[in-house]
């Protein structure tokens, strides 16, 4: 799957670089290392992880890429030519390090609604440090557009009467 996705995303005209392992003793980075520690819990399953450069400048996609790399990773995963039943977990959290609920309200409302149009638009200059993170969570309407969001939850994670923290988003997409 891992190479279908990779071929599959080369031929949509996406930049894609690859890996075949991590180094002994290197880790895979906090928004992975959380999905396999703690939603899969130690369960063994096959994993092809793509990672997107949500902070670093200058090279950080737009929302309507990610949107649009979404919904080429769905593309993909339905051309596989072999039946897999396969999982999309995009892991990241909303506004930080200063909490902007209408941000966070406004991006849980678009996915909500699919509002592809809304999430696309959203203004670069929300989405920098770790709100940046969001950009994962487009990625993820792009490629479970064609799925019903069947449950979500916001909690805005205030640290200190300032506002500092971290607004914190749940959402699960089902198959019908």
């Amino acid at each position: 799957l891992a190479n279908h996705l990779i071929d599959h995303l080369v031929d949509a005209e996406f930049d894609i670089a690859c890996a075949s392992s991590i180094e002994p003793g290197k880790g895979e980075g906090h928004a992975f290392g959380f999905v396999h520690n703690r939603l899969l819990n130690g369960v063994d399953l096959p994993v092809a992880p793509v990672f997107v450069n949500t902070f670093y400048p200058p090279n950080q996609p737009s929302p309507r890429r990610c949107y649009k790399l979404g919904q080429a990773i769905s593309q993909a995963v339905a051309s596989y030519p072999t039946n897999a039943r396969v999982g999309v977990i995009a892991s990241g959290g909303l506004s930080h390090f200063t909490v902007d609920e209408d941000l966070d309200r406004g991006v849980l409302r678009a996915l909500q609604e699919k509002d592809a149009a809304a999430l696309q638009s959203l203004p670069v200059r929300k989405l920098n440090g770790g709100s940046s993170e969001i950009r994962n969570w487009i990625c993820a309407a792009g490629a479970l557009e064609d799925l019903p969001l069947t449950w979500s939850d916001y909690q805005p994670g205030y640290r200190t009467p300032a506002g500092t923290g971290t607004g914190l988003g749940f959402a699960i997409w089902s198959a019908p």
